[in-house]
């Protein structure tokens, strides 16, 4: 950490800032008292401004919208602004005092003697140019301009090297009495009923179970005694206090190797903390239950209102495992508890408001966040569709693919990976995923490979115990289009059977009943019918007159994949095939397309598949000068469309 005296640093963990052409605007920069000073892990966007300006955020609603996203170990520590034509100083201070004022709005704590802050600048004329700017000590009027910027080549390892995931589930449930007669009474009831529970959190009765999540580590119990009390330490003072204490890396696992692909789920310690109310500690002498009658004066109802909690904190490995419970993972849950309160009359009168928190870890950050989605909205209506959207915007993510799904959520305590291996064991089938990541490269000499994004599943000849040999290429890959389309979560059905292909073709008219079980081929175009009846999927159909020609809409291909990124089936003849991928040298015109061959009729052995050149690189013309396309037969290439989505 830099001292006072110190040239001050920024290093940056992100991959890259929420620069849009032509468009102002705040993004908070987000780091973590566990870190470095100046340290940056990712950005949030500003969305809610007083007025027309995006300069002027609604920081009530700002602090709301973050206290929930962002999970506790992490923190604003800065701004930064896009404006055109800027000037830098002025431009930095007034991104620091947005700052500033967002920091007083999300902490209790109204000592901001000792904040430190960064303020960012970005001219939209030249958006490679960030300019950075620091305070210390309070002092929002005397900026440093920071010269120094380091960007950390793996982050991952930065980010769980150092620190762990404290994970806290929890069912509450909230009794409340009322009368009939009062239905506009029942929000204060509730309300004070939500702080009557928030306050048990430090009970002395409490008893906190610590266990390691899937590891064989024993578990401790620390009691509501043990915890911190006080609550005018600062945030930033955990990492120093109670140096003496059993420490969250207790349950450190030693041998994990993090790399920039892993995981959060193989990346990051997670420790489980559960909360129980022990009232067996009482010096009371044991005595039979008593049962309090009360008598109300009027007509009551009784309404018991749910919620399910789930947090996660972040925490440094050297921090007390007491004070992560005190300080990160009660703040989290009570926080957690307040933003459920957020519901109307109406829906408290229902008994049931659905308000459900998920975790998610979406491509380019770091560090978890948490969305609470109101369950009473289906995940393709209006509502629920808007709030992913708004979300998207915050966080930078693409308008085209549903990245906070519920099926996306991360799995933290692995109930995913168990119901899918009973699930497997249980149909007695599995299929490989993603084949193509073993295989070597390409042989185009200065090419550029583009490649489906995403997993999909392999499926070929014989699957399932079906002899479709000769007949069922074109089903087979459209089955693996379609597992595609499912693993990226843009549906939920499951990939369909031969037979509901047949059936989908008869529904919409363009095949007779007694297509039905039959063996009749599909071409590219019946695959599009089926694509659009059961996903909702359009489709774009490339017509070429020989396999001739094929080279020659290899730039076209390479568009496809890094736009569209979906598998591609080619028809041709009487075979077809599943394309993955091209290589092109856009000056030589060399090419390869990396094939996944579903006439293979072996065992589900990928290292048979591979050698065998079941998937693989395939050049229109090979070594030997064999045809990989015939050049006597027309092709159709179908180009799967991905749905404009989230």
């Amino acid at each position: 950490m830099a001292s006072e005296n110190q040239d001050p640093a920024i290093r940056i963990l992100c991959r890259r800032f929420q620069i849009i052409r032509n468009e102002s605007g705040i993004q908070w920069l987000i780091g973590s008292p566990f870190f470095p000073r100046y340290t940056v892990i990712s950005t949030f966007r500003c969305i809610h401004t007083t007025s027309s300006n995006s300069l002027s955020p609604d920081f009530a609603k700002e602090s709301d919208d973050i206290r929930t996203l962002l999970p506790k170990g992490f923190e604003v520590i800065g701004a930064l602004i896009v404006e055109k034509d800027c000037n830098f100083d002025k431009i930095a201070k007034e991104a620091i005092n947005a700052a500033c004022n967002l920091w007083k709005s999300l902490s209790s704590d109204a000592n901001l003697g000792n904040l430190e802050l960064i303020g960012a600048v970005v001219d939209l004329n030249n958006a490679k140019d960030v300019r950075f700017f620091v305070s210390r000590n309070g002092k929002m009027d005397s900026l440093e301009s920071v010269s120094s910027i380091v960007y950390e080549d793996n982050p991952e390892k930065f980010v769980w090297e150092r620190g762990c995931l404290l994970h806290c589930a929890l069912q509450v449930k909230l009794p409340l009495y009322y009368q009939p007669s009062k239905p506009n009474d029942i929000h204060e009831i509730y309300m004070r009923a939500a702080d009557a529970v928030a306050s048990k959190f430090r009970d002395p009765q409490v008893t906190c179970l610590i266990e390691a999540l899937n590891e064989t580590s024993g578990a401790i119990v620390l009691r509501g005694s043990e915890l911190s009390t006080d609550s005018s330490s600062s945030f930033s003072e955990l990492k120093d206090s109670d140096t003496k204490a059993l420490l969250c890396s207790h349950f450190s696992s030693r041998s994990k190797v993090i790399t920039s692909f892993s995981s959060i789920e193989e990346s990051a310690d997670k420790i489980q903390v559960s909360f129980l109310l022990n009232k067996s500690m009482n010096s009371v002498k044991p005595s039979a239950p008593i049962a309090e009658y009360y008598p109300a004066t009027q007509e009551t109802q009784l309404l018991v209102i749910g919620h399910k909690l789930e947090v996660l904190c972040y925490a440094s490995k050297d921090l007390s495992l007491s004070y992560g419970i005190s300080k990160l993972v009660i703040p989290a849950l009570v926080d957690q508890l307040h933003s459920m309160r957020k519901v109307n009359i109406p829906d408290l009168l229902k008994g049931h408001p659905e308000l459900h928190p998920y975790h998610f870890l979406p491509p380019g950050i770091l560090h978890p966040i948490t969305v609470l989605y109101e369950l009473s909205y289906g995940e393709t209506e209006l509502k629920q569709v808007e709030t992913r959207r708004s979300l998207h915007l915050r966080l930078g993510l693409p308008f085209d693919r549903p990245l906070l799904r519920i099926s996306n959520a991360i799995d933290v305590v692995g109930k995913k990976h168990s119901s899918s291996l009973v699930q497997k064991a249980l149909s007695g089938s599995s299929f490989l995923k993603d084949v193509h990541l073993t295989i070597p490269s390409s042989g185009v000499s200065g090419g550029v490979a583009s490649l489906v994004q995403g997993s999909y599943q392999y499926y070929h000849y014989l699957h399932e115990g079906l002899d479709d040999s000769g007949w069922g290429c074109a089903y087979r890959s459209l089955q693996t289009i379609i597992s595609w389309f499912k693993l990226q979560n843009y549906t939920s059905i499951d990939v369909p059977s031969h037979r509901e292909i047949q059936q989908a073709l008869v529904e919409i008219g363009d095949k007779d009943p007694s297509f039905i079980g039959s063996r009749e081929w599909i071409g590219a175009i019946e695959l599009s019918f089926v694509l659009d009846k059961l996903i909702g999927a359009s489709c774009k159909i490339i017509n070429v007159r020989s396999g001739a020609e094929l080279p020659e809409k290899c730039r076209e291909l390479a568009l496809h994949f890094e736009n569209q990124g979906t598998p591609i089936m080619i028809g041709g003849g009487v075979l077809a095939y599943t394309l993955l991928g091209v290589d092109y040298n856009d000056a030589s015109g060399d090419c390869a397309f990396l094939i996944l061959d579903p006439h293979y009729t072996g065992s589900d052995d990928i290292k048979k598949i591979v050698n065998g050149g079941w998937c693989g690189w395939k050049k229109a013309v090979d070594s030997k000068g064999k045809h990989f396309f015939l050049h006597d037969k027309f092709y159709n290439l179908l180009l799967p469309q991905r749905p404009n989505m989230v």
